[in-house]
């Protein structure tokens, strides 16, 4: 009878613990290893790329469900053009307009699967107040302990297309391209 009983607790406890690690885990977004760039054809003379050095989020993560959801954050006044007049030019109203619109958002509504590593994220992205649904692709997706932190972190690179007109920010356009390149390259730790 006692073994019975100590056979019956071990499974409980052994139920628990799969339960526990089951669970969705929420990271929080290195901003150390996180930078969102875009790209655009300049007079279709060369493609110019720039990028974001301030990022905050987080992103949660149940592998076991094959569920996910993301939260993200940009400092638009963190924009690097790699010079420093066109960082103010490209803040001003006809592009960033960051004096109204210090922030851009990405909120998730939907994370793809395919097999057990996500593919795709789905959600809404707000630049300059207007939002619109995009789909970021995914091109590498790492989700495991980190070998110096000691701690789960997950790691992804993605992208996506937008028309910069279609969020208020399209001078110039089709003369300087209006498709517009973003790339993400984001890594979170688990909280």
């Amino acid at each position: 009878m006692k073994s019975i009983k100590r056979i019956a607790v071990a499974l409980a406890f052994t139920g628990a613990l799969a339960s526990a690690v089951a669970a969705p885990v929420t990271y929080g977004v290195d901003g150390t290893h996180t930078f969102p760039r875009f790209s655009y054809s300049h007079f279709g003379y060369s493609t110019q790329l720039s990028s974001f050095s301030k990022t905050t989020g987080k992103v949660v993560f149940d592998a076991e469900a094959k569920k996910g959801s993301v939260d993200i954050v940009i400092d638009m006044k963190s924009v690097s053009t790699g010079f420093v007049d066109f960082n103010e030019h490209i803040q001003g109203e006809d592009f960033l307009d960051t004096a109204k619109f210090p922030q851009a958002t990405f909120k998730s509504t939907k994370v793809v699967f395919e097999g057990d590593k996500p593919q795709s994220v789905e959600g809404q992205l707000t630049i300059k107040g207007v939002t619109k649904p995009v789909t970021l692709t995914l091109i590498s997706f790492q989700a495991m302990p980190h070998p110096m932190l000691k701690k789960p972190v997950l790691g992804a690179n993605a992208f996506t297309v937008i028309k910069r007109s279609e969020f208020n920010a399209g001078k110039y356009a089709p003369y300087v391209g209006d498709d517009v390149r973003i790339d993400i390259a984001i890594e979170a730790i688990a909280q």
